[in-house]
Order: C-alpha cells, then sequence, then structure tokens
C-alpha cells in the first residue's frame, strides 16, 4: 500500500527532494530514491512498502543484538524490504537490496503486528532485518499502536536519516542498536556509500537527547575497519561523547554479498577488538556471531563479577536485582532489567500474518 509522507520538498528544476536521510534523492514523477521503498507518485513522496513485510519472526532480544534491554526476553521480529546505505558486506542483501516486491510475502496493520506481539507473549517487537528508517510511517504507526498496549519498540539501524525525522522517530522508540560500521569516512564512502558524521549525530542525539537505551555494534571486517587504530578511536569517542555505559557489539563477520574474498573474522581480532574498548573505559563491551560464553557475559564494572552468563542466546548466571544492582558489591550496571531474565532462551519461531 502506498501512504504519503512528509519530508520532502519541490525544487527549482520540478523534481521533489526526499528529505529523510543524508541522500536527498531527487525525483521526477514515477522515479524511486536509491533506497527503492520511497517513490514519486501524483506529485508526492509516498512509501511503497506500508503494512507489507518480508516476515515475521520471534527471536531472543539478544539477538538484536542488546543485551542490557529486558534480558532472555522474547522480540516480535520484522522488516520490509530496501536500504538507503549501500553496504558492499551486507548480511541481509536479500531484503536490504530487493528492487522485486516478491520479498514482501506478508501484510500486515501496526494494530494486528502488536496483537500478534502480544499473542505469542513478547515484550517487544523490533523493526529489523532491513533498516525502518527508510519504512519511516509504517514504524511510527507501529510503535505507537504498541506504546499504548504497554509493548516496547526496538530499533535496528544504521542511524543515517536527518535531523528533523530523526526525532520523529525516536519519541516512539524504547530501544536501539545503531550500527557503527567504521570510524573512518574513507569506509563508509567507499564500502557503504554514506558518511560517518551522520552516524555519529544519531548516537549523540539519542544518548543525550532521549530516553531510548541505546547499544551500538560494530561489523569487523579484517583489512577494514579492525586496525587497533582506528577501534582506540572509536572507543575513545564513545567513551567521551556518549558516556561509559552504552553497551558495545563487536562481531564477527562472514564472507557474503560483494565481499565474499574478505576471510572471516576471527575470535582472536574479535577479543583483541573487545579489550582495547574496556582498556579506553568502554564498561559493556561484547563478542558476536561467535561462540565465546566470555566475551558474551556482561561483568559488574566495579567488582568484576558476572552479573549475566549467555551462552550464545541462553542464559545463565543472574546475579542483578531489579534495578541493575550487583548482588555482590551493589554497584548499578546499566540497562533496563526486571526481577529475573526472561526464559525465552535461543528458540526462533517464524510467524504468518496476512494473506
Amino acid at each position: 500500500m502506498d501512504v504519503a509522507t512528509k519530508y520532502w520538498h519541490e525544487i527549482d528544476d520540478g523534481r521533489i527532494q526526499c528529505d529523510l536521510c543524508p541522500r536527498e534523492c531527487k525525483l521526477r514523477e514515477g522515479q524511486r530514491g536509491l533506497c527503492y521503498v520511497r517513490a514519486r507518485h501524483d506529485d508526492q513522496i509516498v512509501l511503497t512498502t506500508y503494512g507489507r513485510s518480508s516476515g515475521f519472526c520471534v527471536d531472543p532480544i539478544e539477538k538484536k543484538p542488546l543485551n542490557h534491554f529486558l534480558p532472555g526476553t522474547p522480540v516480535f521480529s520484522f522488516g520490509t524490504a530496501g536500504c538507503n546505505l549501500a553496504c558492499r558486506f551486507c548480511q541481509n542483501w536479500d531484503i536490504s537490496k530487493a528492487k522485486q516486491f516478491d520479498v514482501l510475502t506478508d501484510q500486515a496493520s501496526p494494530e494486528s503486528i502488536v496483537a500478534a506481539a502480544q499473542r505469542t507473549g513478547c515484550r517487544s517487537i523490533a523493526f529489523t532485518y532491513n533498516d525502518p528508517i527508510i519504512f519511516h510511517e509504517y514504524a511510527i504507526d507501529t510503535a505507537a499502536a504498541a506504546r499504548a498496549a504497554g509493548v516496547k519498540t526496538v530499533a535496528v539501524t544504521a542511524g543515517y536519516v536527518n535531523d528533523a525525522p530523526r526525532r520523529e522517530f525516536y519519541e516512539h522508540m524504547d530501544a536501539a542498536n545503531v550500527d557503527l560500521k567504521a570510524f573512518n569516512d574513507e569506509f563508509y564512502h567507499r564500502v557503504c556509500a554514506g558518511e560517518l558524521e551522520t552516524v555519529l549525530d544519531t548516537l549523540e542525539y539519542v544518548a543525550a537527547q532521549t530516553e531510548v537505551w541505546l547499544e551500538i555494534t560494530t561489523l569487523l571486517i579484517p583489512g577494514h575497519n579492525d586496525s587497533t587504530d582506528e577501534i582506540t578511536e572509536m572507543s575513545r569517542w564513545i567513551v567521551t561523547n556518549l558516556g561509559p555505559d552504552v553497551p558495545h557489539h563487536f562481531s564477527a563477520f562472514h564472507p557474503d554479498f560483494r565481499m565474499r574474498d574478505v576471510p572471516s573474522t576471527s575470535i582472536e581480532d574479535l577479543t583483541r577488538a573487545r579489550d582495547i574498548a574496556r582498556e579506553n573505559g568502554e564498561r559493556y563491551v561484547y563478542t558476536g556471531n561467535v561462540h565465546d560464553p566470555v566475551g558474551q557475559t556482561t561483568y559488574c564494572h566495579e567488582c568484576e563479577t558476572p552479573l549475566i552468563g549467555r551462552d550464545w542466546y541462553e542464559l545463565g548466571v543472574w546475579r542483578i536485582d531489579s534495578g541493575g544492582r550487583c548482588l555482590q558489591c551493589g554497584a548499578t550496571c546499566a540497562g533496563v532489567f526486571e526481577d529475573g531474565p526472561g526464559a525465552w532462551g535461543s528458540k526462533r519461531l517464524p510467524i504468518r500474518l496476512g494473506r
């Protein structure tokens, strides 16, 4: 279903400029933006994927990844199609790069998504698989319906969005995991066809001006964004500009899409990145996409007691109270916690809605 949007304006040469993200695609009638889902139709910009999804699934919240937001609980996950970046390493390229809408097999209104989340016992809904920024209106309407029903919402995003839509979007979110793909602008230009500054602006905005729980993911790609100097600079920026309590996930790259000639990330390099970030003051740093219980466990930043033990998505040790306080020394672990962990574990439950 096509839905009218508001972030656009006319320019002098008869084209319309989309103002959602820094690409600012300038379109003539019938043309689509780089994201492929926002198009000019009847002299306005419309979202062409409203109410249409590439699929629904109940996942562990840690898979987003979020380690400090309702640990162990199930999250109702969905996405649409398209993306406003062009990452050569995309792990979901069949969805994010899709230009045919046959990947959109399920149809669902915001209200039906919320009802399905409640029916399956999910505490939250995640906009994921592709970036929710490009289905801005659908995500916001779903988040508003979720909030009215007492269900939390999670954005899994690259943070590539202009200021006004950014502010509106995060008014409706409860948690976010933002990809910080590298800490050099050349990487963003060459590998993602984007720019670093906008992502840093998003991170600073979410951390300083919203109540949204924030975590960060960096996919560590051998030879591209994994140098000691770059990780050092990145981690120091995070501590200085966002604070020490924002969890940071270093995830392993696996060859895919247009970077099949690059080797997978070793667990040694993930551990090195984690060690560097911790040495520079980041309190909660994790490894991902590998089996590493040590690197995936949450530790008290004061006494180093294991607070939340993880083996992949299965939780073991739980040594915090509902306020996140360490049962050993009383120091507070930042996050959104309850009296105990959820019991969803590593299960993955595909859900079918609509026709």
